[in-house]
């Protein structure tokens, strides 16, 4: 009988899954389901923020023909990657946009980009390997705004910027 009550209150911490993420029993789904906000519900349920920004027409177009053309859901990393490892020219300066949880990095601090990151490590997000304090660690991009990029790389970083914007995810 143990057994069995400790899995009751096991199961009544956590929710079913709603969407890509599991929320915990503190959110409603209810909540996140009837947000009037064009956030992602992943977007509500972190708290994050999210202002709409003006749709660029030749931007998503460049998007859909270079950037993932016919990429299927599971193929988007790795067009996203080689569309970005192509357009980018390494190394160049950055600081960054804004803090982030995953990354070390505090908005404003400038770090030199020196590549992308592996492509296995990009499944989820475009990573890149940044020199910080003496070594070498792998950074979201959309984290960094690039310092007096040429135009491609200022380009390829300004069209996942967007993407990301829009509430896009791989």
């Amino acid at each position: 009988m143990v057994n069995a009550s400790a899995d009751r209150q096991r199961r009544s911490r956590t929710r079913p899954r709603s969407g890509n993420f599991i929320a915990p029993a503190s959110v409603s789904q209810r909540s996140l389901a009837g947000s009037t906000s064009d956030a992602p519900p992943c977007a509500a349920f972190w708290g994050q923020s999210h202002e709409p920004i003006a749709k660029d027409p030749v931007r998503e177009d460049r998007i859909h023909n270079e950037a993932i053309v016919d990429a299927g859901p599971d193929e988007k990393a790795l067009s996203w990657y080689y569309y970005l490892e192509n357009k980018i020219r390494f190394p160049f300066q950055a600081t960054c946009r804004a803090a982030k949880v995953v990354s070390p990095l505090k908005k404003g601090e400038a770090v030199e980009v020196v590549r992308m990151a592996p492509d296995v490590a990009c499944e989820h997000d475009m990573l890149v390997l940044v020199r910080w304090q003496g070594r070498k660690l792998a950074v979201p991009l959309a984290q960094l705004t690039p310092v007096g990029p040429d135009e491609s790389t200022a380009e390829a970083i300004g069209d996942w910027h967007y993407w990301v914007a829009q509430g896009c995810r791989l």
